[in-house]
């Protein structure tokens, strides 16, 4: 862990939360379904808008560490340009691995929809079918790439404990750049602290934030 963060230990949280982590489940799932139905329209729009803007499909697919480092396929309305992660490698210490930062604000990749996309997070939409699925949650930890899991310490693989979310803590306290460190912090914080009170009052956090633009590019 980052050296001025505290160590986190939360397997026993986790197992003393069994009740509240199905209450969870239930709300995911008629969440996901209700937001599905309810967005159809956007959906739509947003998958023409894509399509007219830059070549290749509408949706993105990529293959995510999950719950037990379950792999899954993640789903995200395309915000860069066909293959761009075939493009670009990622810039990976093992022996600095807490100040690594997934994303960019200079990233020439992203096509002008996408920009759009990722300032409003509308580009997270399509992971409503996987809350739906059962492969994510509406409020959990970052879902991972395997290229930066397979560098984990055991103090961060306490994040795949549990299902990844579509918001988090981490989410809503750095929506852009972020290191990895302090990502980790933010998602056993929220582990160890897990309620489905929690739950909806990051739920309201994400939305004002969104609006808001924090954190966004």
């Amino acid at each position: 862990m980052e050296k001025n963060l505290p160590k986190i230990d939360i397997e026993k949280d986790i197992k003393n939360k069994k009740f509240q982590f199905l209450i969870k489940r239930f709300f995911d799932i008629l969440l996901s379904l209700f937001g599905i139905i309810v967005l159809l329209p956007i959906y739509i729009i947003l998958f023409i808008s894509i399509k007219l803007d830059s070549k290749g499909g509408a949706v993105f697919k990529q293959v995510r560490v999950g719950k037990n480092g379950k792999r899954f396929t993640i789903y995200k309305f395309r915000t860069m340009i066909v293959n761009a992660e075939k493009k670009s490698e990622l810039d990976i210490d093992p022996s600095d691995l807490s100040n690594f930062v997934f994303q960019s604000k200079s990233d020439n990749r992203v096509t002008r929809v996408g920009s759009f996309l990722r300032k409003t997070s509308l580009d997270e939409l399509p992971q409503l079918f996987n809350v739906l699925k059962g492969d994510m949650s509406l409020v959990g930890p970052r879902p991972e790439i395997p290229d930066v899991v397979k560098y984990y310490p055991d103090e961060y693989a306490q994040r795949l404990l549990v299902l990844p979310g579509i918001t988090g803590l981490a989410q809503v306290s750095g929506r852009g750049e972020i290191e990895l460190g302090k990502t980790v912090f933010y998602d056993l914080t929220y582990i160890k602290n897990f309620s489905v009170f929690y739950d909806f009052n990051l739920l309201i956090k994400t939305v004002v934030s969104v609006v808001k633009k924090e954190g966004a590019y």
